[in-house]
């Protein structure tokens, strides 16, 4: 069994101060959403075991944060800054999961990036589960939202469409409102 993480980076500034999308920050709302989720996080195992960030400093900002929230409850994670989940498609976002292997096996992988490549992965992996968190997850993955699923598969080479389990989606909107 592997458990796959989707996490959306928090709410940013609308823009950067150098102009590049790349650049941009989290806003005051993005920080609080990047620390409940880190938090919630924390409390529902099992924990992520590696993780994937997109090198744009929101979704980086976002790693940082959530971690702090969760540091002191749960074993540290390898973590990697991939540049190329930055705009990444669907395709490109499941060879990432594909090859997430070296040079440890994690059995639980988070990934860190954006959307359009996030939300039309996350709906594309979808085979089953929580239809309620489908029908939330289908209208939109919004920022620091997260959606996990498991794959009944020996080896992330084996993770493909439609194969996942959505075990649950949550959102800083849906933790507020619960």
């Amino acid at each position: 069994m592997r458990r796959l993480m989707l996490l959306r980076h928090a709410k940013t500034e609308t823009d950067a101060p150098s102009g590049r999308d790349q650049d941009r920050r989290l806003d005051e709302r993005g920080h609080k959403d990047a620390a409940r989720i880190g938090a919630w996080i924390a409390t529902h195992p099992p924990f992520p075991e590696k993780v994937l960030v997109s090198h744009a400093v929101r979704a980086r900002q976002t790693w940082d944060i959530a971690w702090e929230a969760m540091k002191d409850r749960v074993p540290a994670p390898q973590v990697e800054i991939l540049p190329e989940l930055y705009g990444a498609d669907p395709a490109e976002i499941l060879d990432t999961i594909r090859t997430a292997t070296a040079p440890a096996d994690p059995k639980q992988l988070l990934l860190i990036g954006h959307n359009p490549g996030m939300h039309e992965i996350a709906l594309m992996l979808t085979g089953g589960g929580d239809p309620d968190g489908a029908k939330a997850l289908g209208d939109n993955l919004p920022t620091a939202g997260l959606a996990i699923f498991d794959f009944d598969v020996k080896d992330w080479a084996d993770v493909a469409y439609r194969r996942g389990r959505l075990v649950l989606f949550v959102s800083p909107k849906l933790l507020r409102s619960g």
